[in-house]
């Protein structure tokens, strides 16, 4: 991940400054791994009362085309921000809500069935897959799941 040095100087180079406020996105974005504008802000609030949604995403705006930053849409509304350190997909319990990443190679095998039947090239990148985990399908009774 960029330290805040590599970050001043990227913002610097495109004629923009470092604020407190790019920072502390950044950070938490960096420390709740999977975060809607929302948590992020709630995050930055607790550093700095006075900063607002507004300015959270115009920040994460900023940090996503910078490539700091991606979202992603795990379909339960609001977009998920996570530091751009690897390229993931994320599995998406549709019961408990969790969060889990498996390398994007895990779809490897899908890709070229896509590329080689359709014509058609996977950006798993900003790929999200619902379905149970193992914790809620192990906590279902045997009955429930038929």
């Amino acid at each position: 991940m960029t330290d805040r040095g590599s970050l001043r100087n990227t913002l610097h180079q495109r004629g923009m400054r470092m604020t407190p406020q790019r920072q502390l996105v950044l950070d938490a974005v960096r420390e709740l791994e999977h975060a809607t504008p929302e948590q992020v802000c709630r995050r930055v609030q607790r550093a700095t009362p006075t900063v607002n949604i507004t300015t959270v995403y115009r920040a994460l705006d900023l940090l996503e085309e910078l490539g700091l930053v991606r979202h992603t849409h795990l379909g339960h509304g609001a977009p998920t921000y996570s530091v751009e350190e690897h390229e993931h997909v994320h599995l998406v319990c549709h019961r408990c809500g969790g969060i889990d990443e498996v390398p994007c190679e895990l779809l490897d095998g899908l890709a070229e069935i896509l590329d080689r039947q359709h014509g058609f090239a996977l950006d798993a990148t900003h790929l999200a897959l619902s379905g149970s985990c193992r914790d809620c399908r192990e906590a279902t009774p045997e009955q429930e799941r038929a």
